[in-house]
């Protein structure tokens, strides 16, 4: 079964514009045989409560996300080691109910949120492998690093408070590592999402960001026949936003538990389920999500 070695390099980020910055991501620092194409769908749900600036005085948010998306990635070798590009274009179908100043108000929208661009590189024990060579390999110690572009081009009303899009751009810089014992692998990694300014803001106002940090774990085990399961917990911290330069009191902090399994239909084909859940939220988002995706694989020998 060795054609089933290599994972599923590619996760989707099937989260709206309110959850951008909370993205878990298991076996994002691993090895695939270069040339090796990915085209991905998946569809997802997400529900649960939205804290808002005090400034928009937006409360009691409960929210109901239909997720999408669509996904491409090619596995590189830039100076000798693997790296990844790829591209996800995410659609979502949002509805909920708030109070706003003391009033029920609700909002139901449909549309494409910020397409995200990466470039993921293995700096160390990740060689850059065709097929045949891949055999061969044997996970050990990997470290890595990515750089995730946001685009401001989705679905943004600025008569609105909950919109699928921004309307800013965010860089994500990461760095992590993996080590590899026999059928059990641990992931580290820790990140930071650098957010652009949002000139045009519910009412016409400026809104600013402070960068949220990321630290995920993970831990792995590979079965039989390529099939693979993931426990994660993730913490992200920061966040704290300014409306017009007043500074808002929503410092985030807040802890996810998640589970992954992905398992091969055949050479070229395979199914992933991922689910999670927030379990401490001093301020911020506190939302569970789960979702399927569909992985088909072309290139590189395959």
């Amino acid at each position: 079964m060795k054609s089933y070695r290599y994972p599923l390099v590619l996760v989707l980020t099937l989260l709206s514009n309110f959850v951008q910055a909370q993205e878990i991501e298991p076996r994002a620092y691993t090895n695939a045989p270069i040339g090796v194409n990915f085209l991905v769908a998946g569809i997802g749900y997400s529900e649960g409560g939205i804290s808002f600036d005090p400034a928009v005085r937006l409360t009691n948010a409960n929210i109901k996300t239909d997720l999408a998306a669509l996904a491409y990635a090619r596995v590189l070798d830039i100076g000798g080691q693997s790296a990844k590009f790829d591209l996800i274009v995410p659609y979502a179908s949002l509805n909920g109910t708030a109070d706003y100043i003391g009033q029920p108000v609700a909002r139901d929208i449909s549309g494409f949120g910020d397409p995200k661009l990466r470039l993921s590189m293995n700096f160390l024990g990740a060689p850059a492998l065709t097929l045949d060579q891949f055999a061969g390999y044997r996970h050990d110690l990997i470290v890595g690093g990515s750089l995730q572009v946001s685009l401001p081009i989705g679905q943004y009303d600025p008569a609105k408070l909950v919109n699928i899009g921004s309307n800013r751009w965010y860089v994500k810089p990461e760095l992590g590592m993996s080590k590899g014992w026999g059928q059990w692998t641990l992931e580290l990694s820790t990140g930071a999402t650098i957010f652009g300014e949002n000139e045009d803001f519910f009412g016409g106002k400026r809104r600013e960001q402070a960068p949220i940090y990321s630290f995920q774990s993970h831990l792995v085990y590979g079965f039989s026949a390529g099939i693979w399961g993931a426990l994660t917990a993730a913490y992200f911290t920061g966040g704290q936003t300014k409306i017009d330069g007043v500074r808002g009191h929503d410092l985030q902090q807040n802890t996810r538990i998640g589970a992954t399994l992905a398992w091969p239909i055949d050479r070229r084909n395979s199914i992933k389920l991922h689910a999670s859940s927030g379990v401490y939220t001093r301020t911020g988002t506190d939302f569970d999500t789960i979702g399927l995706a569909w992985q088909y694989r072309w290139g590189g020998g395959l």
